[in-house]
This record gives structure tokens, C-alpha cells and sequence, in this order.
């Protein structure tokens, strides 16, 4: 096992390179970059997702320490009638001065000591940035996590058991229906039903918290938290919910139908104790697998249209906003981070499927 680790180790940096080169190469060919952004502020065209461009010779920008990635071509469109000095000094404070090959290395030197730089249009560090929209995320993925994983292993075990009877049909019905809405349609229908549409106005539809939150009790911010929280993780879970009940249910069925199980029946064991304590553990390796990729996918995937409906400032709509904006040290800093973040989750996941099963060797497997 400690073999196979330290080739997985060692198999993070190949991959890391090769995901950080061919996202640098694309962003090339993407239009207009953060120069070309100052120039449509500098003359009223800008069209943004959130953050301001500042323009001017004071423009303030990271001095082209992140050297993420941009146009290097100086004919820029829209900057007829501007001073080629000024263009030029805009390049050299993004970086865009130097050659691609050595912004990228400089780029990845950096990363490689979790240097991410400085947005170019935010005047704040990519680390800071996202520290401060990390809370809104983990609130939303952690309670999705937990309360999907609650319902829909217990779900999923009764109708393996229940296979075929009523309880299997109508709440497969509920499931389906689950996994055909997509969130941020059920989000939509939630706000229109609980927050004030058209009906009910139960919920609140902006922020975490309310503003008079640091005046409440601890027992009142409590509930003022999960108040604020309850309609988009409920719009989160409910896509989750129904994938991982339907894998939990396949994966009991495949393992009831097998001859050991029937060999414990004939020895006159208890269906419970057939289920809980021969079935439960050999089912549960597929789902104890994905637990580490399900909860960063939770985490950091899939909410920024959440977060925009609930405005809620997380990481899923600063990305969006920092690709718009072509702010490409928050851009780049965060796909490394969390490229890294997923690897490491991977090797974490492979060490509790043999920590859950012994018999598992990956010795005997291919990376």
C-alpha cells in the first residue's frame, strides 16, 4: 500500500502540470482580457459580472506577480485614441510584457509555494478572496452532504429490501422526480412557493444571515443561520439525494442476490443480522468510495446558480465572475487549489476503501 501511495503522490504533479497547461493554452484564445477590460471601463463599455475595473495609469493590479495567462498582442481592440505608453505600462503591470512560456513558468513557481498573487480588479490577495467567500460554500455543501447522505443511504437500503412492494414504487417515483429537476429549477420553484413569490413568504431570500444577526442570542443566530440555509441546501440535495438512493438500493441488491447471503439465511441467521452484518459491509465499499469526490463536488461544484438565486456570495459565483472579468490570477489560483485539493481527496478515498475492505490490494493494480 505504501507503494502505491507514493507512486499516487508522485502522479499529482504530472497532473497538475498538464491540467494548469491546457487551461493556460485555451485562455489564449479567449477575447478580451484584463487589458482590453480597463480599456471598455476606461470608455464606458465595460460589461462586467460584479467587480469594478478600475482604469488609469493608477490602475490597481497585481504588478504581474500571478503572471496567469492573457492576450499578448498590444493591438488591442478599442484602444484607438489611447496612449501606446499607457497600453504598454497596463502590460507590464498584468505581466503580459514577458513571453508565454515564461509567464506560465513563472506562474506555476509561484503556485508551487501557494503563491496564487493578487486580483487584478478586486486590490485584495486570490488567498484572501477566497478564505472570505470559503464559509458560504462549506455551509452549503457540508449541510447538502450530510443531509443527503442521511436520507438516502436509510432510503436506499429499505427499498432493496422492500424490492417490488409499494414502498420501492412510489418512492421511486419520488425519485425519479428528484433527479429529473434540475437545483436551480427547484430553487426557482422553492423562492416562488416559501420566499415571497407568489405565496408564502416563510423563508428569507437573500445572504447567510440577517443583518441584525450579531445582535441575536447564540440560540438566536443558531436559528437564524439554518433559517437562511434551508431552501438552497434543500435545492442542492434534492439532485444528490436521488442519485445516491438509487446507487445505495443497486448496490444492496446486487450484493442480497449473492450466494453468501443465501448461505447465511440457511444457517438461520436473522435477516438483520444477514443485512447489517454481512450485506451492509461489502454494499456500502462502492459508497464509502465516492465519499471524498461526492463532498468536493458538493463543496465547490454546481452552486454558483445557487448562490446567484439565494445571493449568497460563495465560491461558485466568484469563479463565475472572475472568468467574466477575465481575472485570471482568481481563475487560475483557485483551478490549482482545488485541482490539488481533488487529487489528495482521491488518494484519501482509495485509503479508506482498503482501510474498509482488507481484502482490497492495490499493490496488484496499475495506478
Amino acid at each position: 500500500m505504501i507503494a502505491y501511495l507514493v507512486r499516487r503522490i508522485l502522479l499529482i504533479f504530472p497532473t497538475l502540470f498538464a491540467i494548469m497547461l491546457v487551461n493556460f493554452i485555451i485562455i489564449q484564445f479567449a477575447p478580451g482580457g484584463p487589458i482590453e477590460q480597463i480599456i471598455a471601463e476606461i470608455q464606458g463599455t465595460a460589461v462586467g459580472a460584479g467587480a469594478r475595473v478600475t482604469g488609469g495609469s493608477g490602475t490597481e493590479t497585481s504588478g504581474g506577480s500571478s503572471q496567469a495567462a492573457g492576450q499578448g498582442d498590444s493591438s488591442y481592440r478599442g484602444a484607438q485614441g489611447l496612449d501606446p505608453e499607457f497600453i504598454a505600462e497596463l502590460e507590464k503591470q498584468f505581466g503580459f510584457d514577458k513571453p508565454l512560456h515564461e509567464r506560465f513558468m513563472i506562474m506555476l513557481g509561484n503556485y508551487a509555494v501557494f503563491d496564487f498573487g493578487e486580483s487584478y480588479f478586486r486590490d485584495r490577495t486570490v488567498y484572501d478572496l477566497v478564505l472570505d467567500k470559503m464559509p458560504v460554500s462549506i455551509s452549503l455543501g457540508l449541510w447538502s452532504f450530510l443531509l443527503a447522505y442521511s436520507i438516502s443511504i436509510p432510503l436506499g437500503i429499505r427499498k432493496a429490501v422492500k424490492d417490488g412492494q409499494p414502498f420501492d414504487v412510489w418512492t421511486s417515483t419520488v425519485v425519479v422526480i428528484g433527479y429529473a429537476i434540475p437545483a436551480y429549477l427547484f430553487a426557482v420553484l422553492l423562492i416562488v412557493l416559501f420566499a415571497g413569490g407568489s405565496y408564502w413568504q416563510i423563508f428569507p431570500l437573500r445572504g447567510l444571515v440577517s443583518e441584525d444577526y450579531d445582535e441575536l442570542s447564540t440560540m438566536g443566530q443558531i436559528a437564524d443561520y439554518f433559517w437562511h440555509i434551508c431552501l438552497p441546501v434543500a435545492a442542492l440535495t434534492i439532485g444528490a439525494f436521488a442519485n445516491l438512493t438509487m446507487l445505495t438500493k443497486n448496490s444492496f441488491l446486487d450484493q442480497i442476490n449473492m450466494q453468501y447471503v443465501q448461505t447465511a439465511r440457511a444457517k438461520g441467521l436473522t435477516e438483520r443480522r444477514v443485512l447489517y452484518g454481512h450485506v451492509f459491509r461489502n454494499a456500502m465499499l462502492i459508497i464509502i468510495a465516492g465519499f471524498p469526490s461526492a463532498f468536493i463536488a458538493m463543496l465547490f461544484t454546481g452552486t454558483f446558480l445557487i448562490e446567484v438565486l439565494f445571493s449568497l456570495d460563495g465560491l461558485g459565483r466568484l469563479g463565475f465572475e472572475s472568468v467574466v472579468n477575465r481575472d485570471y490570477p482568481v481563475v487560475f489560483g483557485t483551478l490549482y487549489a482545488f485541482t490539488l485539493l481533488g487529487l489528495v481527496m482521491t488518494i484519501i478515498r482509495d485509503i479508506t476503501y482498503a482501510f474498509v475492505d482488507p481484502r482490497i490490494d492495490f499493490e496488484r493494480r496499475d495506478v
